[in-house]
């Protein structure tokens, strides 16, 4: 289990994370978003032990992440700029990773052939997309027990999305890894991960299982005879809510029968139930802590 507690940290003034605390069970899929500079990369590396805070730990199983090698070696940290020379070719990186990891050759070169990489160009030839899948490969075929992807899906077309989705599964389900993903692709999130959380104004501002969560948000369409104030809503727990003289469209919290019959109560003339999706979530959240004011 990985247990972050009290966790701050600052770029000279800059403040990035305050007092942020978060837990994550093993053998979870957990997915890591907010806003661009709300400090996902950040706390990433604080994860890895590449960064210490100026309060605050992060525990591996109650042992403390920072300039310990016997939590690190579990841990493979994937950032969005890996680093390599300037001519690194693909196999080379083979015999580097497996000084460091039980390296599984045969599923790194299954993934490198779905992704028709060519292991003897040198990387900074490669595209964007092709780093990417490279490094993912690398990545996957470590078998981590922590792995720690930041912009997982960044650059990768449809069908190495799918790929990747797919090991990612494979390698929680099978091999019992923990996984943590940073991504702005918030529907390729959806589809696999159990586990999330938002980082907004430097603390983690909503987390929980993925699934829990979205069964006790709902989202409505409702049409009133005459119009109505936002007043009318006043005891529910709203995270978003827009009228137009008759029509409110709104966003809930709670659970979904119970909701619906206290909407009932407000006599209406129809009320329509639309699906809500994560991204859809995150944005109400961010929105309703006063980001956009």
């Amino acid at each position: 289990m990985i247990e972050i507690k009290n966790l701050s940290k600052s770029y000279g003034p800059k403040l990035v994370l305050n007092n942020l605390n978060l837990r994550i069970e093993d053998q979870t899929i957990f997915g890591l978003v907010g806003i661009n500079g709300a400090g996902k990369s950040t706390l990433l590396r604080l994860m890895s032990g590449i960064y210490q805070g100026e309060q605050g730990k992060v525990l591996y199983n109650g042992q403390d992440v920072y300039d310990n090698p016997n939590v690190k070696k579990d841990i493979f940290f994937l950032p969005d700029d890996p680093f390599y020379t300037f001519n690194t070719r693909g196999k080379d990186l083979i015999s580097y990773y497996q000084t460091f990891y039980e390296f599984d050759e045969i599923a790194f070169k299954e993934l490198v052939k779905v992704f028709n990489l060519q292991l003897n160009t040198p990387i900074n030839n490669f595209s964007k997309g092709m780093k990417r899948q490279l490094f993912i490969a690398l990545a996957v075929a470590t078998r981590p027990k922590y792995l720690l992807l930041d912009e997982a899906f960044d650059g990768l077309d449809p069908l190495a999305r799918l790929t990747l989705k797919r090991h990612l599964i494979a390698l929680s389900s099978d091999y019992h890894s923990t996984i943590i993903i940073s991504s702005h692709s918030l529907r390729e999130l959806e589809d696999i991960c159990d586990a999330y959380g938002i980082i907004d104004h430097q603390e983690i501002a909503s987390s929980g299982q993925l699934e829990e969560t979205m069964n006790n948000v709902h989202k409505y369409q409702i049409a009133f005879k005459e119009p109505v104030e936002a007043a009318l809503f006043a005891e529910f727990d709203k995270l978003f809510i827009h009228i137009e003289g008759r029509i409110v469209q709104i966003v809930l919290r709670g659970n979904e029968k119970e909701v619906t019959k206290r909407l009932e109560k407000l006599k209406p003339l129809l009320i329509d139930k639309i699906a809500i999706s994560f991204e859809e979530l995150f944005i109400y959240e961010v929105e309703n802590r006063g980001y956009l004011k």
